[in-house]
């Protein structure tokens, strides 16, 4: 007996114009368009209106409703999906509205993606997590909805298991953030461990942050020789990947990929991901990582930016990566190199500007240590050994009163030799 193929449902998009908007709405639609793809789902066609501001209603007008409608039957859609977030009042009455079709908005787009991706425990936690503070305020007029479609599965509706059921209540919801909550924060102690474990060896941390799909991933198996999974989707990694990374000067560093971000990034997610986000947040230096050959570069630049600060981390020290420079002509890497002059153009495919972003991290790291020259007597050769594991040696003399060593090391650990300073 022949398996029938799953059918890819055909999505209509919906966007709204809004006088505050940062993006231009083909561009925000453009992205919405490879959401749903990263979903597992096909875009048919779309629908824009301009508007002062949402309809309280149904988000966009009653004429805009029955357009929406007419196109989702005209092209036989399986589902809408709004650019912007819905209120509940406003997807009860859409799904009242355009009768047997699935509405949902960007954020459950986003959330359904993350459901798909999450592999380890932490992520799996931190997706549920967010889904149900989503879903909590929609419990209301949703279940009904849930119950003629959500239920066969598809885009919108990866909520983990018995999120679906209809007899599922507010308080039952309640009671299951309360217990993922819970749940998390014993994986975060266990993580917030590793950090400090790391913190205290006096390695310099690195972290990667950037736009999702802006090569992250690429550029860590580029520099380390690891081999982390790409894709070429959005938001292909959400558990942060912790990697040794060996300077051209020997000095060992740690490298963390991290979830990428992206505009509109629901709020439930960046709160959920508070500790995989931690990784960002406690670096030594953040390489903020840019598709270069991105339209929208700067706007995702900007996107980052709002994301970083929102979670504490836009003070730690950033190294600009302008990443998939392979992909622009010479004038306009000019033209980059001239606009953002203290960025370093790198290419994850071929390996161009690797030796200036090696350059750039040791500055960065040297910046951040004290040069010292010390005599260590040979009744203190623990420290002579802790020199050789956290610090960078320049030279080593040995003398009758004891090991000489002139090295770079950070000021917490610099002070431990403070004793013996011959400078």
């Amino acid at each position: 007996m022949f398996e029938t193929a799953e059918k890819i449902e055909r999505a209509v998009l919906v966007g709204v114009a809004l006088p505050h908007d940062e993006w231009p709405l083909e561009e925000s639609l453009k992205e919405l368009e490879s959401l749903v793809y990263t979903a597992g789902a096909e875009t048919v066609g779309s629908a824009t209106q301009k508007l002062d501001k949402p309809n309280p209603r149904t988000f966009v007008g009653k004429g805009k409703v029955e357009e929406i409608a007419q196109l989702v039957r005209a092209l036989d859609g399986d589902l809408v999906v709004f650019d912007s977030e819905l209120t509940p009042t406003q997807q009860s009455n859409l799904e009242k509205e355009i009768k047997g079709i699935k509405i949902i908005d960007r954020t459950a787009l986003i959330l359904d993606i993350f459901a798909l991706h999450a592999t380890t425990r932490e992520g799996r936690l931190q997706v549920k997590l967010a889904q149900n503070h989503y879903l909590l305020p929609r419990l209301r007029g949703m279940w009904a909805h849930l119950a003629g479609h959500r239920m066969g599965g598809g885009v919108g509706s990866r909520f983990g298991e018995g999120e679906s059921q209809l007899e599922v209540d507010r308080r039952m919801v309640r009671r299951r953030i309360d217990s993922l909550t819970a749940e998390l924060a014993k994986v975060e102690t266990e993580r917030a461990t590793q950090r400090k474990s790391r913190a205290s060896s006096q390695v310099f941390r690195l972290a990667l942050a950037g736009y999702t799909n802006a090569g992250k991933s690429s550029l860590l198996n580029c520099l380390t020789g690891a081999d982390v999974l790409v894709y070429d989707k959005l938001f292909a990694t959400l558990d942060a990947t912790t990697r040794r990374l060996e300077l051209p000067d020997g000095r060992t560093m740690t490298i963390t990929d991290t979830v990428g971000f992206i505009q509109k990034l629901p709020h439930t997610l960046v709160e959920s991901f508070k500790s995989t986000l931690d990784e960002v947040r406690e670096a030594d230096l953040l390489l903020h990582v840019v598709d270069a050959s991105a339209e929208q570069y700067e706007a995702h630049m900007l996107a980052v930016q709002e994301v970083l600060e929102e979670v504490g981390a836009h003070t730690v020290p950033q190294l600009v990566v302008l990443n998939k420079s392979d992909l622009l002509s010479s004038q306009q890497l000019e033209a980059l190199a001239k606009r953002h002059p203290s960025a370093v153009l790198f290419s994850s495919l071929s390996g161009f500007g690797t030796n200036e972003l090696f350059t750039a991290i040791t500055r960065f790291a040297d910046a951040a240590r004290e040069r010292i020259r010390v005599l260590i007597p040979f009744t203190k050769g623990a420290l002579v050994r802790l020199a050789h594991e956290q610090a960078s040696i320049l030279s080593e003399e040995y003398t009758e009163e004891g090991t000489i060593l002139e090295f770079y090391a950070t000021k917490d650990l610099a002070s431990r030799f403070s004793p013996y300073n011959l400078t």
